[in-house]
């Protein structure tokens, strides 16, 4: 399965967090089919079905690239 970049998963899960706080303010259609396309394209940027298990998979994601990540390691 092709990974999405780092960064893109990050920008992401800031989105559809902000979304998600926004639809519970104020439930507009606009923000509504924001919310509904930054879902659809987490799914598919982490293999899954549904917002929430998007959301988790993108974070598992993340932690695990930075795990990896030894460009931040001091030398």
């Amino acid at each position: 399965m092709l990974m999405a970049h780092p960064a893109v998963l990050a920008k992401l899960i800031e989105e559809y967090e902000t979304l998600k706080g926004l639809h519970a303010q104020a439930d507009t259609p606009q923000v509504r089919r924001r919310l509904e396309d930054v879902t659809y394209t987490l799914c598919v940027s982490t293999g899954t079905r549904d917002g929430e298990s998007a959301l988790a998979a993108a974070r598992r994601q993340l932690r695990a690239t930075r795990l990896e990540d030894d460009s931040l390691l001091i030398a």
